[in-house]
């Protein structure tokens, strides 16, 4: 079997988790990483879901995870959450794995390889793959607000004692998910830190 070289990645799987996967229903199955394009790892899930049926390997290959997290986005001053994948390019899949098993997904559609070093990929361990588990219902609970500003866009204030001001973006901090507003108070431009979904963004009808 030919393998992927080692990827940092592999550092953001430590971690403590109290969270337990379901045992598998195969006492063979392993969890392995499958490289794929980013941004396709949905299709390459529905590939390979489509070639288990064809090759006849319902019960040689068990879930396909990829890790998403809810983040809320603000569009036109409304909320959204959607699912964010949070390892872009990764696909978990826990599966009895042989060499025909892993040409049939090497050249699956937009899979570039597995992870690993030597010369097979390396399988998970229940911890590392529960860590992930952990993270998402984690973020679950807890969705993050996602939006994108511009410095100086015209936002308006929707809460707190600068209600219904508008003014310019001039910082934005997105580790804080804080914007530092120029607002004019008694004619004068003045800095106000807001955090993002208590303002809306001023659009042109």
């Amino acid at each position: 079997m030919a393998a992927e070289e080692q990827n940092p990645v592999e550092q953001n799987l430590q971690g403590d988790s109290t969270e337990q996967l379901a045992p598998p229903v195969n006492e063979n199955f392993k969890w392995y990483i499958i490289h794929a394009y980013s941004g396709f790892e949905r299709k390459v899930r529905e590939s390979l879901e489509s070639r288990i049926t064809a090759f006849g390997l319902q019960n040689r290959i068990g879930r396909i995870m990829i890790p998403t997290e809810p983040v809320t986005e603000l569009r036109n001053g409304k909320k959204y959450t959607i699912e964010r994948v949070f390892l872009p390019g990764y696909v978990l899949v826990e599966m009895d794995l042989d060499n025909d098993l892993w040409h049939v997904i090497k050249n699956t559609p937009r899979v570039t390889g597995f992870l690993g070093t030597g010369d097979n990929p390396v399988a998970l361990s229940e911890q590392e793959v529960s860590s992930i588990l952990f993270r998402s219902e984690t973020s679950a609970n807890k969705p993050t607000l996602k939006v994108k500003f511009d410095k100086g866009e015209q936002v308006r204030i929707n809460e707190g004692p600068f209600a219904n001001f508008t003014g310019a973006v001039d910082d934005i901090n997105e580790d804080k998910h804080t914007l530092k507003v120029m607002v004019s108070i008694f004619g004068r431009s003045t800095p106000v830190e807001i955090e993002f979904s208590k303002v809306d963004k001023i659009v042109d009808e």
